[in-house]
């Protein structure tokens, strides 16, 4: 595409925005959380459920191709979508389609911006998921439409890493997404170095629960407590000040559980209900090492990856930060060569249907066997399931713009 048009787009992105900034008002109850060293942010879409529970005290809104697709979904913005078609036009029918599914998280982005006056991270098309140049180039564009404010969501995969890394090196805001382990996160702050990172708790919990492994309790809070420790300790070695997200909350008593982690993106259910029914007398955590009550069907199944990380994991992340892969295939091929095969495994086509079909918490038999070898890992699986989950939400969203276009 030439600069051209991307010049147009990013003028009519902004053109009649009208959006009139909110008067935020401060919290006490919130106040307390923030005290003991945790950043607030809201994990919506939706501009009448934030404006119900933004506070003074919280910095950032999040959003991701479920929420966005959500939001587009409820017609408000077919009449837009078809004023976009025609500054695009003279692409193929599909660089259209995703052309306006970057216009459309773009002009909610920054109607979210100019409204709340936060951060707002934004998500990348999930076909970009594994194409270094696209990431590069939808991330620039991204910052290029606002700059103070917009954070580039960039997911956990081998182009995602080394795509991150060079926009961060371009001054590009990052948040790296789909993350749910410590060892992964490592790998994250030592390649990618990105602002923020993650780990998805809650989904962490309901693969526990959904598969019968025990109790889903303590799992997701002991990667999170864990990632958290790990990246205190790389700051100073690597040089960076990335900070972790706890995502994906499922339950108010996490916002206890975790008190003092970096940042929390809050659903807002889970925000309500927090201040509806905690006493707000928060205290730090990162020294709490959560226990973990497990039965006999997690035999084998490595849950301790989620938290620990081993020396060989620690050596991987530091030489491959040192001696940056020029691709995604070769930095899958060194992780392979380090005996780490069960990050970033080779998968048929047959794996991918069955993680694509299967939903957000993989069946754990399915797979299980393939755990106990050292083939693939829970944490591996969940970010392969997540981005199939967004990709198909994502779809959703290419299908209203289609059908608007046709």
């Amino acid at each position: 595409m030439d600069d051209t048009l991307k010049r147009q787009i990013r003028e009519f992105i902004s053109t009649d925005l009208t959006e009139t900034p909110i008067i935020t008002q401060e919290d006490t109850f919130w106040q307390k959380l923030k005290r003991v060293g945790t950043e607030l942010w809201l994990d919506t879409g939706d501009m009448e459920e934030a404006e119900k529970n933004w506070t003074a005290e919280m910095t950032a809104l999040t959003t991701n191709n479920t929420l966005i697709n959500k939001e587009i979904q409820k017609g408000i913005y077919d009449e837009f979508i078809a004023k976009a078609q025609t500054i695009v036009s003279d692409l193929p029918i599909n660089d259209q389609i995703i052309e306006i599914a970057f216009i459309l998280n773009a002009r909610h982005g920054l109607r979210l911006a100019k409204r709340f006056g936060g951060y707002v991270s934004v998500e990348l098309h999930t076909n970009t998921a594994h194409n270094f140049d696209a990431i590069i180039d939808y991330g620039l564009r991204y910052h290029e439409i606002c700059p103070e404010q917009f954070i580039v969501k960039v997911p956990y995969t081998a182009a995602g890493l080394l795509g991150a890394r060079k926009l961060r090196e371009l001054g590009v805001k990052i948040n790296f997404t789909l993350e749910f382990s410590a060892r992964q996160n490592v790998m994250v702050a030592a390649i990618a170095q990105p602002d923020y990172l993650n780990v998805f708790l809650g989904r962490l919990g309901a693969y526990m629960k959904d598969n019968n492994l025990g109790d889903s309790k303590g799992v997701g809070e002991r990667a999170v407590l864990s990632t958290q420790n790990w990246l205190n300790k790389l700051k100073g070695q690597l040089g960076s000040n990335t900070k972790l997200i706890a995502a994906s909350l499922r339950s108010e008593s996490q916002l206890e559980a975790l008190a003092g982690t970096d940042v929390y993106t809050m659903p807002i259910k889970v925000a309500h209900q927090g201040k509806e029914t905690l006493s707000g007398d928060f205290q730090n955590q990162l020294k709490t090492v959560y226990d973990i009550d497990l039965n006999e069907n997690a035999n084998g199944c490595s849950v301790e990856k989620l938290w620990e990380v081993s020396k060989k994991e620690l050596m991987l992340a530091m030489d491959l930060n040192k001696n940056l892969p020029k691709n995604g295939s070769e930095l899958i091929d060194r992780v392979h060569q380090a005996d780490c095969r069960d990050m970033f495994p080779y998968l048929s086509e047959n794996d991918y249907r069955f993680i694509a079909e299967d939903g957000k918490i993989p069946p754990h038999e399915r797979w299980s066997e393939r755990i106990k070898y050292g083939d693939i890992a829970i944490d591996t699986l969940l970010n392969l399931a997540g981005l199939a989950s967004f990709t198909a939400d994502q779809a959703q969203l290419d299908d209203r713009i289609r059908n608007i276009i046709s």
